[in-house]
Formats: C-alpha cells, sequence, structure tokens
C-alpha cells in the first residue's frame, strides 16, 4: 500500500508540473522568436511541427520547428517580417494559419484529422509506396515478351528492386501525391502517362522534356513493360477504391524534437542537384557565406546568400573555334549546357561538373586526349569525340573558367594532396579522371593539369591472394592487351579491367584513396582507387560488394553513393533499407585472381534504416537512399562520423549514429516532396553553438512540378538543417 501511495503521488506530481508546461509560462520572449503551446481537443500535442513563412524576404523563407513534450514551440532566428503560422503533424491535418510578427507569444489549435484518409494525405511518400504488391520470387529470372513480361536479364527480385529504384528513384519520390492519382487509373491511363513529356524552354528541365519521357518509358520496358504497368494500375486503382497505409508514420521524439528547418525558395523554379557550402576539407570555410548549386537542365549556377535570403542565378555558354574546340566560357546563357553538381576549392572558389552539351554539337574533345605524346593518352587513349567540361566560378571576379576534358564527368571530390586534385566520377566511364588545381592554377595548362587512368584490378598474381592491406607495392600490367576485358573469360594469370557506373565519390582522410559508389551493375560495389607515385602506371582500383547470403541473395543491393569517416571506413546506404560500413583494414584478402568482388565480407557491418518494409519483399524498404555522407567535423551537433543519407521517398534527413545504431529522422513536413541528393556540412562560427553549425541541402526531384505547390511555379528549396540543445533554445 505504501509503495501504490508513493507512485501516486509521483503520477500526480507530473500531471501538475505537465499543467504548468502546457500554459506556456516558461516559453521564453524575444524580437526574433514566436513562441507558444499548441493544443488540440485532446490536450497539448508533442512532435508537432509547427511552420513559420513569409514573403516579406527578397525570397520565401519557411522556420520549422517540432513541439516538446508539453506541446511548447520556439520559432528560432526568425527574419523580420509577417508570418503565416501552422501546424502539421500526423494524425492531424493543416490548421488554420494565424498571422504573426516575431516577438509575440501564440498559442496554436492544431486540427485533428476527420478521417484515416484525411491523415494520410500528409505520410510521406514512402508509406504509400509500402502499399506496392511487386513480382514475387518465383517470377524471377524472367521468362520474357512471351512468358510474365520481365526480361530474362533480370535474374532475381532483388535485382528488379534494385533496377526499379535506380531507374525511377532517381527522378521521382514514388508514392507521392502526384505518382499515386491518376486521371485515368487504367493500363492505358499508366501507359500514356509515361510517355507525356514537357516541352522545350521548360522552366524546370529546358530542353529535356522528350530525353525525360523516353527516358521514363525505357525504364518500364526494362523492367518488364506490361508486368510493371499492370503492378502500378493495382497499386493506384486499390488507392482510388480508398485503401491506406497500412502503417502510420511515428512523430519526431527524442532529439529530433529538437531540430530547426530553415527554408528558402531558390533557382526560379529550375531543377538542381547537390549543394555546396564550404570545402569538404575544411567546413568552416565561407561561412555564412552563399550556398551554391547546380541548374542541372538549364546551364546556370545558383546561389543563395542566407544572410540577406537573397538568391542568384549565373547563367553561362561556350565560345568555341571553327573545329568545336572550346575557346573559353562566357556569360551568355546556353540551355543546352548541363552542370551536374558543384564544388568550393581551397579558395572559395566553385567548381561544377559539366556533362556537355547533349542538344545540340557537342565541345570537341581536346586532341591531346588520343595523342601518343600525351603521357595518359599513350597508356590508355581516350577516344571521346565530345569534351565534359570542368568548370570553374571565382566569386570574387565572378568569373567563369572552363576545362574541356578527356573523359566523362558526373560528382567531383578534392582530395587533400599538395596538388589540390579534383577528382570525378563518370557514369559510364572506363577511366578515373582528375585535375591538378595547382597546375592550372600556376600554367593555365588544360593538358598538363588533368590525367586520367582505367580501372584495372591486381588479380594476376594468385601468390598475392592473401597480401595484407599495404604489404605490396601495386603490380599491375601496364599493357592493356593483357588484361583481362569485361564480359569475356577471365584468365587467372591476368590482370582485370572493370568499367563504368561511378556515382558517388569520397576521398579518404586516412591515406587519399578514392572511393566510388558503383550503381549500375547489381548487386552494386564501391571501388576503392589509387593513383599511385607515378600514373599512370601505378594506378590501382580495388572493387567490394555487399556479401552475398547462401540463397544466392545478397545482404544489401543498390547503393550508390560512399562517404569516409576519419578512421577511414567507407559507407554506402543502400536500396533494401541497410546503411553499411567498410573496413578495408579487416580484410584477409586484397589482391589475387579472387580479388573481384566478394573477397571481403569480413570487412562489412550493416545497419537497418527506419520505415516501412514492402510486403513479400524479403525486407526491402519502401523509402530510397540518394548519395552518402559523412559528418567528418560534426558541423550538425550530434558528433563527429555520423552518417547522414537522405531519405528521398520520406521527406527527411536520416543521420546514423555508427556507435549506437540509433537512427535520427529529421523530417521535412512541408513543403511535402523534400527529396534531397546530396547534403553538406558548414560551421559558420565555431563559436556561436548550435546557431553556427548545420546542414545544407535542397528539394531535388526533377520534375519539380510534382512536389506540393509545384503546380503552382513553387520550385526548389534550400533546407538548412540544425539541431538545438532542447526544443526552446533560441
Amino acid at each position: 500500500m505504501k509503495r501504490r501511495l508513493i507512485w501516486a503521488l509521483a503520477g500526480s506530481n507530473c500531471l501538475a508540473s505537465g499543467a504548468a508546461l502546457a500554459s506556456g509560462a516558461d516559453i521564453p520572449t524575444a524580437s526574433n522568436i514566436i513562441g507558444g503551446v499548441v493544443t488540440s481537443a485532446k490536450g497539448p500535442e508533442a512532435g508537432v511541427w509547427v511552420i513559420a513563412e513569409t514573403t516579406d524576404t527578397p525570397t520565401r523563407f519557411i522556420k520549422i520547428v517540432v513541439t516538446d513534450d508539453a506541446g511548447r514551440y520556439v520559432l528560432p532566428e526568425l527574419a523580420a517580417g509577417n508570418y503565416d503560422v501552422f501546424t502539421r503533424g500526423y494524425g492531424l491535418i493543416e490548421s488554420p494559419r494565424v498571422k504573426a510578427k516575431p516577438g509575440v507569444r501564440l498559442n496554436l489549435t492544431a486540427t485533428l484529422a476527420p478521417t484515416p484518409k484525411a491523415a494520410a494525405e500528409y505520410y510521406p511518400a514512402n508509406y504509400w509506396f509500402a502499399m506496392i504488391s511487386p513480382p514475387q520470387p518465383g517470377e524471377f529470372p524472367g521468362s520474357g515478351a512471351q512468358g510474365n513480361g520481365i526480361p530474362p536479364v533480370i535474374k532475381s527480385q532483388q535485382h528488379w528492386f534494385a533496377e526499379m529504384r535506380e531507374e525511377c528513384g532517381h527522378c521521382h519520390q514514388v508514392g507521392d501525391k502526384a505518382t499515386r492519382e491518376l486521371a485515368n487509373n487504367t493500363l492505358e491511363g499508366w501507359a500514356e502517362r509515361i510517355t507525356m513529356a514537357r516541352p522545350n524552354g521548360d522552366q524546370a528541365i529546358g530542353n529535356h522534356g522528350l530525353q525525360q519521357a523516353a527516358g521514363m518509358k525505357n525504364t518500364i520496358a526494362g523492367l518488364g513493360y506490361a508486368r510493371t504497368l499492370s503492378m502500378l494500375t493495382d497499386w493506384t486503382q486499390r488507392i482510388e477504391k480508398g485503401e491506406l497505409p497500412k502503417k502510420t508514420p511515428p512523430r519526431p521524439s527524442g532529439i529530433e524534437r529538437n531540430v530547426v528547418l530553415t527554408l528558402w525558395d531558390w533557382a526560379n523554379g529550375r531543377f538542381v542537384h547537390d549543394t555546396s557550402s564550404t570545402d569538404r576539407r575544411n567546413p568552416t570555410l565561407n561561412g555564412y557565406g552563399p550556398v551554391y548549386s547546380s541548374g542541372v537542365f538549364t546551364g546556370t549556377l545558383e546561389l543563395l546568400d542566407p544572410k540577406t535570403h537573397t538568391p542568384k542565378e549565373i547563367p553561362y555558354g561556350v565560345e568555341l573555334d571553327k573545329d568545336g574546340r572550346l575557346v573559353k566560357l562566357t556569360d551568355e546563357h546556353d540551355i543546352n549546357l548541363v552542370p551536374h553538381n558543384t564544388m568550393l576549392d581551397a579558395k572559395g572558389r566553385v567548381w561544377a561538373s559539366d556533362m556537355g552539351r547533349s542538344i545540340v554539337q557537342p565541345v570537341t574533345a581536346p586532341a591531346f586526349c588520343a595523342s601518343e605524346s600525351n603521357p595518359y593518352a599513350k597508356y590508355y587513349p581516350s577516344r571521346r569525340k565530345g569534351a565534359s567540361l570542368a568548370v570553374m566560378y571565382d566569386p570574387a571576379t565572378e568569373k567563369l573558367t572552363g576545362l574541356p576534358l578527356c573523359y566523362l564527368v558526373h560528382h567531383l571530390m578534392f582530395a587533400r594532396d599538395k596538388d589540390d586534385t579534383l577528382f570525378f566520377t563518370g557514369p559510364g566511364s572506363d577511366v578515373v579522371g582528375w585535375v591538378s588545381t595547382k597546375t592550372f592554377d600556376e600554367t593555365k595548362d588544360t593538358e598538363k593539369s588533368i590525367g586520367w587512368c582505367p580501372m584495372v584490378l591486381d588479380t594476376k598474381d594468385a601468390s598475392l591472394a592473401k597480401a595484407a592491406a599495404g604489404a605490396q607495392a601495386p603490380s599491375i600490367t601496364p599493357d592493356r592487351n593483357q588484361w583481362n576485358k569485361p564480359g569475356q573469360a577471365q584468365d587467372p594469370n591476368k590482370d582485370t579491367q572493370i568499367v563504368g557506373g561511378q556515382y558517388g565519390i569520397d576521398i579518404s582522410p586516412k591515406d587519399d584513396s578514392v572511393w566510388y559508389a558503383q550503381n549500375t551493375a547489381f548487386p552494386s560495389s564501391i571501388l576503392r582507387f589509387e593513383k599511385g607515385a607515378r600514373p599512370p602506371e601505378t594506378c590501382k582500383t580495388e572493387i567490394f560488394e555487399p556479401p552475398k547470403l547462401a540463397s544466392g541473395d545478397y545482404v544489401a543491393f543498390g547503393g550508390r553513393g560512399v562517404g569516409l569517416d576519419t578512421k577511414g571506413v567507407a559507407w554506402d546506404a543502400f536500396a533494401n533499407g541497410k546503411v553499411g560500413g567498410f573496413d578495408r583494414a579487416k580484410c584477409k584478402v586484397l589482391r589475387g585472381p579472387t580479388a573481384t568482388g566478394q573477397h571481403c565480407p569480413e570487412g562489412w557491418t550493416f545497419f537497418d534504416l527506419p520505415g516501412p518494409r514492402i510486403p513479400n519483399s524479403g525486407g526491402v524498404q519502401a523509402d530510397w537512399n540518394y548519395l552518402t555522407w559523412v559528418d567528418q567535423y560534426d558541423t550538425l551537433g550530434l558528433g563527429a562520423d555520423v552518417v547522414v543519407t537522405p531519405g528521398t521517398w520520406s521527406d527527411s534527413m536520416l543521420v546514423l549514429k555508427p556507435t549506437t545504431g540509433e537512427v535520427v529522422t529529421m523530417r521535412v513536413p512541408y513543403p511535402m516532396g523534400a527529396y534531397a541528393r546530396g547534403v553538406d556540412g558548414r560551421i559558420d562560427d565555431i563559436k556561436a553553438g548550435w546557431k553556427g553549425r548545420g546542414l545544407w541541402t535542397t528539394y531535388a526531384m526533377i520534375p519539380v512540378w510534382h512536389q506540393e505547390e509545384g503546380n503552382n511555379g513553387v520550385g526548389p528549396q534550400l533546407v538548412h538543417f540544425q539541431v538545438r540543445p532542447d526544443p526552446l533554445a533560441y
């Protein structure tokens, strides 16, 4: 009886404390904050988003926070202006918008969802995609057009999911409102839908509408045209009849309630890719400065100044000689140029990888790309007729410089070496390429500044198969005629060339090795590259795949990003909902005939990401993760070496703490359709605590008209994630 009395008294004290908190008496006030309490008919609402937006700034400005256990909130660091303030939360619908200015106390009334369907309208796309009924394991390998409609080249259900995620997911949030609702919800309606194209001159994707539509149709054909359309039709028809997601997304809890989001409209409705805010090797560079991205299909570099809330467009074009070779970049806008993503160097200059013109005559490749006088061309000549470009923008002079390259480019990353070497990925490429930016600064000579190597595995000497890491110098045969070639029978007495699929890239702070995510071959892999002391002869590549199970399936598949931590461990997020860390130091075999991908299962450690799984899929997640980035410098405030990956189908940024396995979900509830590709971390002021650090990303779904408000001309948002010590900090 005594024990029961003690618990009763404790409970009454908690209730009394909760009532005091719900009154909001201890919510701080200041001239640049709005604070208050959120309640509904059920009482204080915990884990609910409070959103404030204004258009009184040069571009729309949005601040979002989460209520604490007692429903209290504080919106900090508000720009001056008139705001609409409202709430959203799972189990709720958007509340009426209330007008307010910073400096006021504002209690808000949340609106309970009147029906489960109304509540589900606010669920992220992956909760809807989890309702899909995918092809089952017994349907693989596919039996072709005369059989089950799935191509024979797709050997397993895992393989099908990998292809589906890669080809559909790199454009869309499959499961968002735009993809799950059709006016003509039939097989014919779906067949018509995947051929729809935006006209040339489109604000978001320039002259690439027909190309994107053709890619969508080819994707469906590659998965099995009739089989895939029937699956999609079944899915959307069940939704039309009222079927709802089986699971409800959880509200933010714990440290997730400390997250502060700041958003700006930017890029004038254009599709943009990754975001760059600082030098990846020095996160304090460019503190409080502009954030950059690229208008991928519109030939622009984009920036936003977060201090003044001002976006800016930097258009550029090319001046060519009579043979089509690059003379210089100009400030004339060429919509057919294709800058992919950006990276800042140690001087604060912005480098971009431009994939070259794809609609009109491309820039002609330099003659030295295939010249015997060039050591790289002599070793492995480039036969490409068109040149990709490395583009450099100097904010100090506002000048653009272009370097024509001998290889394909996509993503890019700076090494920590004395040459400030800028490495590139190349989709479908047979080489690794780079630019010594130090040499270019000194000589302005492109040929002297760039280099490339084929990707060759050291597989020829069986006696080295058990060599430990670093115990043997690279021993790649310099004669390309002596390499095993892709698709040919493999001779164990030869080295082995691999090609294609470089996507994500990072560079190890431990030894400056370059790591790539190879995403085009199932199950996907990560590649490690060394230039060596005398490239190209000393270049060496290693390949590591996720472990294969006895069943023939893989522990993980479909990785496309890679990030290195300070210990040299490589991390990748996979399409089936795993994050894998690969520690090369644990490998027992690194060279020899078996070193072709499955030779180091002991190097891997895996963690599960949150979110619903697809029924009858072997546990495949309904979310999809784009790139992977490791916060080496604790720019977010959750600790050094946390692993960050965007949940592109769940409106979120996911942060894995490898020491505990905990995953922090930082959800972006408004505007819906938050789809991030890359992420960048910056420390604006190391003395300013949480206010002086954070992560940057951007909405980067190609069909920007799919996101909430997209049909009203609202395009990408720039997003700043910060984590404060508690939900009332300001």
